[in-house]
């Protein structure tokens, strides 16, 4: 989605929370996630009930569900997103919408040209490129259950300094 280079979105702790909202509602689980030139690649397992099942399916019938994510859609899901937030009590699960914004929030600090990353038993691991004088460069970096759950603890202590130190 090239958010650093002509995207209309320059903000990667928006797209993602935004993008993990959506990813919340549709009950996703196991993330394969994919920068492209045009928006996003996203993989994942869904459970679904379907009708007639088995009595072994009874839990549900795992799927594994690719989608193509278009900056379009990204701002659809920021808006929806932005006008959701302090109005009602949300009673959908935020699973992705707060690890995907804090993660979101240390890809704005890296500012890479590119990345994919994926999950596995609540962790993620990335790998970030930038470009730089020496040409690309390649990052991995592995996020871990407890790094998600610090990053997310100080989060609205980070937001709050942020606002305090915009000039108004």
């Amino acid at each position: 989605m090239r958010i650093y280079e002509g995207s209309p979105r320059q903000d990667w702790e928006e797209v993602l929370r935004s993008v993990g909202a959506y990813l919340d509602e549709r009950g996703m689980r196991g993330l394969v996630f994919v920068d492209t030139d045009s928006g996003f690649i996203v993989q994942g397992t869904c459970v679904s009930n379907a009708p007639g099942s088995t009595w072994g399916e009874s839990m549900g019938l795992l799927t594994c569900e690719t989608l193509k994510i278009d900056d379009d859609q990204i701002g659809t899901f920021m808006d929806t997103a932005l006008a959701r937030r302090g109005t009602t009590p949300d009673t959908t699960p935020r699973h992705y919408e707060d690890q995907l914004r804090v993660i979101g929030r240390f890809f704005d600090e890296k500012k890479p040209r590119d990345l994919f990353f994926f999950e596995i038993d609540g962790a993620y691991v990335a790998r970030l490129t930038s470009s730089g004088q020496g040409g690309l460069k390649q990052e991995l970096v592995e996020f871990t259950p407890d790094d998600l759950a610090d990053m997310i603890a100080r989060a609205p202590a980070l937001r709050r300094a942020e606002t305090q130190a915009k000039p108004s």
